[in-house]
């Protein structure tokens, strides 16, 4: 037998480091399709608003599908990557974002449209799980949170890569709209939605590709009672020394795990104690409070939030993807300062800084939602026989009502002037979106029984559970208020902007990093995959109904008070950072579990 050559071990070396380097590149790759699942919506929206003539309620269930998938493709994810493993689920997730882009693109009416934005969120949400656990599996500890702010990382790329997209197509239809006529706008428009999406199409193929040439997960193939498959799954990416190490940890806790009766028989620790309870609830508050701030909200209505602040179309989507920048590059400040500053430290500085923020933005909308007044009077006279309302709100339209205005209307400028009605028929309420005077290409405000009624008693049972349907069939159409407010100029715009970057800045640094690792490092080994299918349900259905309620909430109350809600639960996140959070910096996934059973690690 020959004796292996000097060069051996740093070849060895350096075949490790490649595959730990292609392994956080298929892992990214995951990241940014999540990204794009977020950030895609956001340059598509105002042209899909345009074209499609859906209610607002409908515009808001179309953004909130994709978190509605999330939820529920979650629900099951942990139990998927359990029975068939985390790289099979991986391909599978890839394969779903793969499958929806077509049925979205290709889509006309509001169904097929929810049903491939519901597909694209059910891959979201198995990457959401897989990837994070795949990696806090895979990784050694020191490389664990740069490994996961990796994914981060291309996650805020896909936000990004998408609002350049909208950015793109932003140009062509400000060159479409000098140059063509009406008709020849909307058809654009129509287009530019569409196109946006298609682009999204390759990093999906790309995911699926890499997917298929990464090994599988070295404690899943223990779980399993591969643990020589495991041991070498371990030594693609780390030193036998090192191997052998977290080889035995995992054995020694699941030695501890599992107790033997005096008949031989094994029995599993009962999962109600210490150190499976209290990490559980841990990662439920923080992943609930980490969506609560509204970061989702923001980045789906960002153009919608800068236009009504006062910016034109283009500026607003130049804002929306200065927005996605900060994002992208305040990660890559996050990745660099989690393995060295800790987890505690990232998180209690991003939420202290998302909450001035928010109360900034809400202070800054607060200003200029005061110069209101409600035109519910005049705009329920132009209600026609047949209970139904069609206005095109254009500048001769608002000179009409700001007449009736008094006081207050005299200071709105009809030429910047924006409305939004929230109207009822019986007990069902419903709200259309601002839409401005200045907007030359805007379509008219329509308003019929069905943008409010529901088609049902089962979704008359999750729109309002006491409301009479029947009654509501034939109940006449009544404006319950009609706000004519003030567009704010540029200035005020671009505050509102720089605020809102802030807000984005603060969050990709802290939250944004460390979620996800607070995540998978929290969770004890019996019950992560699970546990953070669970976690992350409950995340996504707090992020689903703030993007449900999102337009119908601010057409009723203004932007003021989403912004000021999303501060108050942005204090109950930093709380239970502060008093609750252990640091996990530097530890292995056993020791922290050691940790939360209250037995002290070296």
């Amino acid at each position: 037998m020959t004796a292996p050559s000097p060069a051996s071990p740093s070849a060895d070396a350096a075949a490790k480091s490649r595959y730990a380097r292609f392994l956080l590149l298929v892992a990214g790759l995951g990241g940014l399709l999540y990204g794009v699942d977020v950030g895609i919506i956001g340059g598509a929206l105002p042209y899909l608003q345009a074209t499609s003539h859906l209610t607002p309620a409908q515009l808001s269930v179309i953004v909130a599908a994709v978190l509605l998938g999330t939820v529920f493709s979650t629900l099951f994810a942990g139990l998927l990557a359990d029975w068939m493993g985390r790289k099979p689920l991986m391909v599978l997730s890839g394969l779903t974002f793969v499958l929806s882009i077509p049925v979205i693109a290709l889509s006309h009416g509001y169904s097929p449209l929810f049903f491939g934005r519901l597909l694209q969120g059910m891959s979201g949400g198995l990457i959401g799980v897989v990837v994070p656990l795949y990696l806090a599996e895979c990784l050694s500890a020191s490389n664990r949170g740069k490994g996961t702010g990796i994914f981060q990382w291309l996650l805020t790329l896909g936000i990004f890569a998408a609002a350049l997209v909208g950015i793109y197509f932003s140009y062509r239809v400000q060159a479409v709209a000098q140059t063509a006529g009406a008709q020849a706008l909307f058809d654009f428009k129509n287009h530019a939605w569409r196109g946006i999406f298609w682009v999204s199409l390759p990093p999906g193929v790309l995911f699926v590709l890499g997917s298929l040439m990464v090994g599988e997960s070295p404690r899943w193939l223990f779980r399993r009672g591969k643990k020589e498959k495991a041991y070498a799954a371990l030594l693609r990416s780390r030193s036998a020394e090192q191997a052998s190490l977290e080889l035995h940890e995992m054995e020694e806790t699941a030695r501890l795990a599992e107790q033997k009766l005096p008949t031989g028989k094994r029995v599993r620790e009962p999962l109600v104690q210490r150190k499976y309870a209290i990490p559980f609830l841990l990662a439920l508050v923080i992943l609930s409070c980490n969506t609560a701030t509204g970061v989702n909200s923001v980045i789906g209505y960002n153009v919608g939030i800068l236009l009504q602040s006062g910016l034109s179309d283009l500026y607003a989507h130049w804002g929306y993807v200065l927005l996605t920048f900060v994002n992208f590059a305040m990660t890559v400040v996050g990745m660099t300062l989690v393995d060295r500053k800790g987890r505690r430290f990232l998180f209690i500085v991003g939420t202290s800084g998302i909450i001035v923020s928010m109360v900034s933005v809400g202070i800054l909308f607060l200003r200029t939602e005061k110069l209101s007044f409600n035109a519910g009077s005049q705009v329920q006279s132009m209600v026609g026989a047949d209970q139904q309302l069609t206005l095109h709100f254009d500048q001769a339209e608002a000179s009409k009502l700001l007449a009736g205005g008094g006081d207050q209307g005299k200071q709105i400028e009809s030429n910047r002037a924006s409305l939004a009605i929230i109207y009822s028929y019986g007990d069902y309420t419903a709200a259309t979106s601002f839409v401005r005077s200045d907007d030359p290409a805007a379509v008219p405000i329509q308003i019929t029984r069905e943008s409010a009624v529901p088609a049902n008693k089962v979704e008359s049972f999750f729109k309002n559970p006491f409301a009479d349907l029947d009654a509501a069939r034939t109940a006449p159409l009544k404006i319950v208020k009609a706000v004519v407010g003030q567009i704010p100029d540029a200035r005020h715009g671009w505050l509102v902007a720089l605020c809102l970057y802030l807000f984005m800045g603060f969050y990709a640094m802290g939250p944004g990093v460390c979620v996800w690792l607070a995540l998978s490092e929290l969770m004890p080994t019996r019950i992560r995959s699970n546990g953070m299918s669970i976690a992350l349900v409950l995340n996504q259905l707090v992020s689903t109904i703030l993007a449900g309620i999102f337009l119908p909430f601010v057409s009723k109350y203004g932007y003021s008070s989403m912004f000021f809600l999303f501060a108050c639960f942005t204090v109950v996140y930093i709380v239970t950072i502060v008093f609750f959070l252990p640091e996990t910096k530097g530890k292995t996934l056993e020791e922290i579990e050691a940790h939360f059973e209250g037995k002290a690690t070296a």
